[in-house]
């Protein structure tokens, strides 16, 4: 049996470090393997000094020990950071303020024909040593490497100070994070060859709207891990990390049931109505309903004793509150009621992966079964560019599908009549699509609706007339005696009878 010194403790092999960040445990499959050296890197201001504080908390609740070395920020300015978050750093916790010794900075040393850099880069690396022996923590974390850089001045001696590092730690057992501000040359990988993993932080700043944070894992050696970017916020309690979602990781066998919108006509031209765990999109020109039509599908659900959700991008809450309630629908009602979960989203403020979690959290942790995301015109403003939309609403539809849950998207579409052009095509990813139009007759604006396409049974191929009035929304009988009414200006090719099937 191999015998450790009085500051060496064997590694928990098989075992992970819980970092205490909401959601970056899922993402590193567990946590960080304890006795291991790991790499947080990322542009100043992008959170890492607030994970590492969150690591090391979560270690202290875990009767951990820590140990926070500190070469750039003091003691002071690392807990004003703490507290700003409402965080105190219990005693579990020892905050190492490493700055460079006087003597080093006076004129007998400046004349010295030894480099200064020479002497401080051993003293530092001592120092790193000795206060780790005499704390023997079980977390550890570096920040930063900038300065161990910069002593180093070349690329080998550095190299050489990373490894007499992580092989001083490998005896002692304790999981280590070094954090690395990307002030020194971005191509330099040495340290990303010698350390157990890499977590890469990114903040992008769009041309309107609050910054962005993803994360990335780069690196993480013997371990499966959810790859790609992951979107991540920073507020007052610490870092939240939204994992990117892969519907293939559930499956579910839902029952599938017909779902009606309470108005007959409509669920005829639907073929008897919908599928539940299908998603529909509802795609006309501004004006046309669209909310309407997929809020009447939401009371139903709510009717039939099940809970809904809807995310609203467009509209203010309170005009569609006063918009809906002359229709009969009570939406404060069923907010209050709690059957309802109504938000509204700024499309500016809100990243796609965190407006993705919040959809997930509502159907998981509220056993919701109707959702409405109105519209996808307002999700695209979140997006940086069309081809990631597709992508998340590709995963996001499946998941729900999979849940069980019903899916209702809107897509606002340029234009009033004729030719009309969508800011996104996402028709081939709804189950069903029902598309809406303006047509001229007799010298009035009339609505029409049509079923395009049903994945999960037959539909009529009719064209039908609606109305929206004070008693809601009436779909009339099928447009049989005109031809060109998707065109906006229809030709009467019927024989004789009303020109609409409703009045």
């Amino acid at each position: 049996m191999t015998e450790h010194s009085s500051a060496e403790k064997p590694a928990l092999s098989g075992t992970k470090a819980r970092t205490g960040v909401t959601g970056l445990d899922d993402v590193l499959a567990g946590g960080l393997s304890r006795g291991h050296v790991f790499l947080l890197e990322g542009e100043p201001g992008a959170g890492k000094t607030t994970i590492a504080l969150q690591f090391l908390q979560e270690g202290e609740a875990r009767g951990e020990r820590g140990l926070y070395i500190t070469l750039s920020e003091t003691e002071v300015e690392l807990r004003e950071g703490a507290a700003s978050h409402g965080w105190t750093l219990g005693p579990g916790i020892e905050v190492f303020e490493l700055a460079p010794p006087e003597s080093l900075l006076n004129d007998e040393h400046k004349q010295s024909l030894l480099y200064s850099s020479d002497l401080e880069l051993g003293e530092t690396t001592q120092s790193i040593f000795d206060a780790v022996e005499r704390v023997k923590p079980d977390r550890v974390v570096i920040d930063s490497l900038s300065e161990i850089r910069l002593l180093a001045q070349s690329s080998l001696r550095y190299r050489r100070q990373i490894l007499a590092i992580k092989h001083f730690f490998s005896k002692l057992g304790a999981t280590v994070v070094l954090l690395d501000d990307l002030t020194a040359d971005s191509l330099d990988k040495t340290v990303h060859s010698v350390v157990h993993g890499v977590v890469r932080l990114e903040e992008l700043a769009p041309a309107y709207g609050a910054e962005r944070r993803r994360m990335r894992i780069i690196k993480y050696r013997g371990q499966r891990y959810r790859g790609g970017f992951h979107d991540f916020t920073i507020t007052t309690g610490g870092v939240n990390v939204f994992p990117r979602l892969v519907s293939a990781e559930y499956r579910g066998a839902e029952q599938r049931t017909r779902v009606s919108s309470r108005i007959q006509a409509l669920d005829t031209l639907l073929g008897g109505g919908l599928d539940s765990g299908s998603s529909t999109l509802i795609l006309g020109p501004a004006g046309t309903g669209k909310s309407l039509i997929a809020i009447l599908f939401v009371a139903a659900a709510v009717a039939r004793g099940e809970k809904a959700a809807m995310f609203i991008f467009d509209e203010e809450l309170g005009l569609l509150y006063d918009r809906m309630k002359p229709l009969g629908i009570d939406l404060q009602k069923l907010v209050a009621d709690g059957n309802l979960y109504l938000e509204q989203v700024d499309a500016a403020e809100l990243s796609p992966g965190e407006f993705s979690h919040r959809v997930r959290s509502r159907v998981d942790e509220d056993g919701i079964k109707t959702v409405l995301i109105d519209s996808v015109n307002g999700y695209q403003a979140a997006m940086p560019e069309e081809n990631s939309l597709i992508l998340h609403m590709h995963e996001l539809l499946q998941y729900l599908n999979r849940r069980g849950a019903t899916t209702f998207l809107t897509v606002a579409q340029h234009g009033l009549v004729g030719d009309m052009k969508a800011p996104v095509d996402v028709t081939y990813l709804a189950d069903t699509v029902i598309l809406l139009r303006y047509f001229e007759a007799l010298g009035k604006v009339r609505r029409a609706m049509s079923v395009i396409k049903k994945r999960t049974g037959p539909h009529e191929d009719t064209i039908r007339e609606y109305l929206i009035d004070g008693r809601g929304l009436t779909v009339g009988a099928p447009l049989d005696q005109f031809q060109g009414v998707l065109r906006g200006v229809p030709t009467f090719v019927g024989g004789d009878g009303a020109l609409m099937g409703i009045e």
